[in-house]
């Protein structure tokens, strides 16, 4: 309409699921050296045993209205604005259940999992200006803001570090279709049932029931600019997520009540002990009895909860310089400055603190570098092909070209987290990160970092430990949440250049074969994946741990990047390969 061109729209999407969740549900099994295992005497295991059917659905819609508006022949203006409503997932038999801090039992059945969020606007606007009115020098700039629905994996498919088996709000120990857990027999494998004693499921993984629905503000601000047959751009790319998802244990105990306990006459140091030699519970507690610090809420360990608390910052000096068919070359090369920092990387703990914080208590702690967090990468993808050339053998000397990639990118980051040696913390967690007692110190080729600058959250020494590294080993009264930041060690860079040469050859009019000989990683560069591949955590006790703590050696990389679990962390990275292939186009 006149200088207006305006679209509008609306958007109905219905997501249903239909899963069965049976992690465990074969059993889990711990052997406490090789020779136990070869006697079939497990030390440890639990098996899951219950209905996991469940169905759950989600209706949405969103309406939207755009208008682009020709200011004048060189600027253009884009205004819209969006209104998403996410439905509030439902699970088809009614399975859906809250933790009530104040019921009797705790969990009660949802009818609604959460409150319905009807906020969800987001405008937008862009401008793009042709400064000199030719077409070379273009300004752009937008800002916009985006709502993201819901994942329902959060209700019904978690999988967090700390429990065995509480995948969502969907799962409960009660109710019509209750989940249980057996624990271990006793028995040695052929002499009866190696799981007993079957018990309602001891965690919980609820949702916040004023959770809202996440968004992120994106804004950019770009100049273009013709140079002969390339254009270069540069440009400044920022971003803001709030409301963004994570999840807490919000049964662990606070820093003041594992002190407490640990020195209390009345809990580890009962019968007359003194601190600091008091039998301390954990994963090797001496008394016989792991996690006996009072949690608030005792009909339940872990009691995990998916809140919609986190945010996320992103910042980025964008460039490029693009040619295409110049002379035979096409040409594109990108170089970004970034940092992307958040508090939590994640909805998920695929590797330890990306959903849930170091200590479920002090979450604003967690603060640092995106899991992702790339600072300075540098790409270059070219095609070349050289001219023709006249007079005899016309077919052997034309139609070769190169083409190739060079990728360099920084590294990106991690933390370490014990592997659940010890309750070093007395959170009960398992995963605590460690104290940094020394200058980081980064090894080279295939070694990260050197082990011995972390060390345990606790003080060794305690007189009544059971074994010379784990928790029993804390003395009463030190233990706690260690000072290491999240994100805040760099794995090691990528550098890669693959390269190939061609020839094309017209056998008929209509018929092209081409041959190729292509060279992958053609200087051989060694890339290592980030170190929490391939178990998905970076353990500082991986080489073990020396009397006071500390770590041991250095830490080993053990993977590269095109071979790791969970790839791609860093893209491709293995060996030099060659290859050679024919195509035939018609």
């Amino acid at each position: 309409s006149g200088r207006h061109d305006v679209k509008f729209g609306y958007e109905f999407r219905r997501t249903t699921i239909h899963v069965v969740q049976d992690n465990t549900f074969r059993g889990k099994l711990g052997f406490s050296d090789l020779s136990s295992f070869l006697e079939g005497a497990p030390s440890s295991g639990k098996e899951a045993q219950g209905n996991s059917r469940r169905h759950s659905l989600e209706n949405n819609h969103g309406f939207y209205i755009q208008d682009s508006f020709r200011v004048t022949p060189r600027l253009t203006a884009n205004f819209g604005m969006r209104w998403d409503y996410f439905g509030v997932v439902k699970e088809k038999n009614n399975l859906f259940y809250r933790f009530d801090p104040t019921g009797a039992g705790n969990v009660v059945p949802a009818g609604q999992l959460y409150d319905k969020d009807y906020n969800n606007f987001a405008p937008r606007v862009g401008l793009a200006y042709d400064v000199t009115g030719k077409g070379r020098t273009v300004i752009r700039a937008g800002w916009g803001l985006f709502y993201d629905a819901f994942a329902q994996d959060i209700f019904i498919g978690h999988a967090p570090y700390n429990c065995a088996f509480c995948p969502g709000a969907a799962f409960t120990g009660s109710g019509p279709a209750p989940i249980g857990s057996a624990g271990l027999s006793g028995n040695a494998f052929g002499a009866g049932s190696v799981y007993s004693g079957v018990s309602p499921l001891g965690d919980f993984f609820g949702t916040d029931q004023h959770i809202r629905t996440p968004y992120t503000q994106n804004f950019n601000l770009n100049l273009q600019q013709q140079l002969g047959k390339a254009v270069f751009e540069v440009g400044y790319v920022g971003a803001r997520g709030s409301k963004l998802f994570r999840f807490r244990d919000i049964n662990q105990p606070s820093q003041a009540q594992i002190t407490a306990w640990d020195t209390s006459p009345t809990g580890a140091c009962a019968g007359g002990l003194t601190p600091p030699n008091c039998p301390i519970s954990g994963f090797d507690g001496p008394d016989g009895v792991n996690f006996n610090v009072p949690r608030p809420f005792g009909n339940f360990f872990y009691v995990n909860q998916e809140e919609s608390t986190a945010t996320s910052t992103y910042h980025a000096l964008q460039t490029s310089l693009r040619t295409n068919g110049w002379h035979g070359l096409t040409s594109a090369v990108n170089f970004v400055w970034s940092h992307s920092i958040d508090n939590a990387s994640d909805s998920e703990d695929f590797i330890p603190n990306a959903a849930q914080p170091n200590n479920s208590l002090a979450p604003l702690l967690e603060k640092g570098n995106s899991n992702f967090d790339i600072r300075r990468r540098f790409t270059w993808n070219f095609g070349y092909e050289f001219p023709k050339m006249a007079g005899s053998m016309a077919k052997l000397k034309n139609g070769w070209g190169v083409d190739g990639v060079l990728n360099l990118q920084d590294g990106q980051p991690y933390q370490l987290n014990y592997n659940f040696e010890g309750d070093y913390s007395g959170s009960g967690e398992g995963f605590d990160r460690p104290d940094v007692v020394g200058p980081i110190r980064y090894g080279k080729g295939p070694f990260g970092v050197d082990l011995s600058s972390f060390q345990v959250p606790c003080t060794f020494g305690n007189l009544t430990a059971s074994s010379g590294s784990g928790d029993s080993n804390c003395q009463a009264g030190t233990r706690h949440f260690g000072n290491m930041g999240r994100n805040s060690l760099r794995g090691p860079a990528f550098k890669e250049f693959n390269f190939s040469i061609f020839k094309n050859t017209a056998i008929t009019e209509h018929v092209t074969l081409q041959i190729r000989a292509e060279f992958f990683n053609l200087l051989n560069h060694p890339n290592f994946a980030n170190p929490n591949l391939p178990n998905f955590i970076t353990d500082p006790a991986s080489n073990g741990l020396d009397a006071n703590g500390r770590g041991v050696g250095n830490l080993a990389l053990t993977a590269t990047g095109d071979v790791g679990i969970g790839n791609p962390f860093l893209g491709g990275g293995g060996p030099r390969g060659v290859q050679f292939a024919a195509k035939i186009t018609f």
